[in-house]
């Protein structure tokens, strides 16, 4: 046989088909996104100016949120929040990468539970994690495919770091991936363009307002 080198680039940037899609929150949890979060007190301490920054990004990325869990909840496209918990009080179960970097949020703490602004509604799906990867450290490939999704939606934060993995990691697992990319945030512009730059090849890039308006125009037609 011979090799070949033939990218499918027109399935990658399939639109978005409601009952096969499903959206991802990465992380969206007062830890890491709330001011009185552990990890936020904690880097405040090391770089303000970072903080600042992730924090005017949050300011767009909060509202960004609430519209797609609204757009989302309307036109029946599975909600799904992954957070960093551990599935015990110490944390002993969590990854090698998670224990070096001082990663432990508590089974059952306020550190683990969604941001008040976009909490989990009856029928959404929380999964916690270990590990900067929701594919490494969850069964969330197997529920995605006993849900039938084939679209996977990817918002959250931080987006070099957790929102990447599961980007990565979601497309080699066999979903087509759409990142909102004003639905994600990290610590600067540059750590945003990078990582963006990054996962171009694994993923499709979208604006909040694209999506929604997809979703939307996807129900029209049914």
């Amino acid at each position: 046989m011979v090799a070949y080198y033939r990218p499918q680039g027109a399935q990658r940037q399939a639109s978005i088909v409601p009952e096969d899609a499903a959206i991802l929150f990465v992380d969206t949890q007062n830890f890491n996104c709330h001011k009185n979060g552990a990890e936020t007190k904690a880097l405040l301490q090391k770089s303000s100016r970072d903080m600042e920054y992730f924090f005017e990004r949050m300011g767009v990325t909060l509202p960004n949120w609430q519209k797609l869990q609204a757009a989302c909840a309307e036109h029946k496209v599975q909600t799904i929040f992954t957070v960093i918990e551990s599935l015990t009080l110490d944390g002993r179960e969590r990854s090698l990468d998670y224990k070096i970097s001082g990663f432990c949020v508590p089974k059952g703490s306020w550190d683990a539970q969604v941001l008040e602004e976009i909490r989990p509604r009856d029928n959404d799906i929380l999964i916690p994690k270990g590990s900067s990867s929701v594919f490494i450290s969850t069964n969330i490939a197997y529920i995605l495919r006993c849900l039938g999704v084939k679209q996977l939606i990817i918002c959250g934060c931080v987006t070099d770091q957790c929102v990447e993995h599961a980007v990565r990691d979601g497309c080699d697992s066999n979903f087509l991936i759409t990142l909102v990319t004003d639905a994600t945030a990290t610590y600067s512009v540059d750590r945003q363009r990078a990582s963006e730059r990054a996962i171009a090849g694994y993923c499709r890039k979208r604006t909040t307002q694209e999506v929604i308006d997809e979703i939307s125009s996807a129900a029209r037609t049914t």
